[in-house]
C-alpha cells in the first residue's frame, strides 16, 4: 500500500535522479524554443504575473496573447487551487495509465537539457510534491518543476501541448498556458483514491441472560 511518506519518497526519488540536470531549476520554468532561437520566461516573472496580473516579460506576453484566452483568465486558472489526495495523485502517477498521460503531457514541453528522456520524471515529480499539502494549482506545479523546462517548436516538435479538456479549439486546445491552467483538474479528475472500508457487521447482541 502506497502511504504518504512512500509518495513523498518516490518524489524525492525522482528529483534525484535529475540532479545533474538541475543548473536551471526553477528559475527558467519555461524556454520557448522556436528554431534556433531561444527566449527564456524566469519564475520571477511568472510570481508577478500571478500577484498581480503585472506583464514584465515580452515571451511571457506572447504566451498569454497566443493562448487563445485573456491575461486575466490565464492569471486566475493558474493560480486557482484544487483538493487532492497525496496517495491518490502518487498512485495515478506511478501506473501504466498515469506514465501513459504523462507521456502525452509532455508532447513539445520538456526538460530543456535531457529533452524527453527526463520527462516523466521531472513532470511527476513536480505535481507530486505541489499536492504534498492537500492542494495543487498551475502555479504550484511550475514552481516545483526540479529543471528548466522548453516549449520546442523546431522540428522536432511542433510547439504543441495536449490540453487535457474536452472541447476546445485552437490555440485553448494546444497553448501552453491553456495547457497549465487544466492541468491540475485533470490531475484530481484522474487520482486513484483509496477504496472506502467495508463496513463491519455489527456484533451480535448479548442477552443478560
Amino acid at each position: 500500500m502506497l502511504t504518504r511518506f512512500a509518495a513523498g519518497a518516490l518524489a524525492a526519488a525522482s528529483i534525484s535522479t535529475l540532479a545533474v540536470a538541475a543548473e536551471a531549476g526553477t528559475k527558467r520554468p519555461v524556454r520557448w524554443v522556436s528554431g534556433g532561437a531561444v527566449w527564456t520566461t524566469k519564475s520571477k516573472a511568472f510570481k508577478k504575473f500571478f500577484k498581480n496580473g503585472e506583464i514584465t516579460d515580452r515571451a511571457l506576453e506572447a504566451g498569454i496573447n497566443n493562448s487563445g484566452w485573456t491575461a486575466d483568465e490565464i492569471q486566475e486558472g493558474m493560480t486557482k487551487t484544487y483538493e487532492v489526495d497525496l496517495v491518490g495523485v502518487s498512485r495515478f502517477l506511478y501506473s501504466k495509465d498515469g506514465v501513459k498521460f504523462l507521456k502525452d503531457q509532455t508532447r513539445s514541453y520538456f526538460p530543456y537539457w535531457q529533452k524527453k528522456k527526463t520527462a516523466v520524471v521531472a513532470l511527476r515529480s513536480a505535481i507530486i510534491l505541489d499536492a504534498a499539502d492537500g492542494k495543487i494549482s498551475s502555479a504550484g506545479i511550475m514552481k516545483q518543476l526540479p529543471v528548466a523546462f522548453r516549449l520546442n517548436d523546431n522540428g522536432s516538435s511542433d510547439g504543441a501541448q495536449n490540453v487535457c479538456k474536452d472541447g476546445l479549439d485552437g490555440a485553448q486546445a494546444t497553448s501552453l498556458l491553456s495547457w497549465y491552467v487544466f492541468l491540475p483538474a485533470c490531475v484530481q479528475a484522474n487520482q486513484i483514491l483509496p477504496a472506502a472500508p467495508a463496513p463491519r457487521a455489527a456484533a451480535p447482541v448479548r442477552g443478560l441472560w
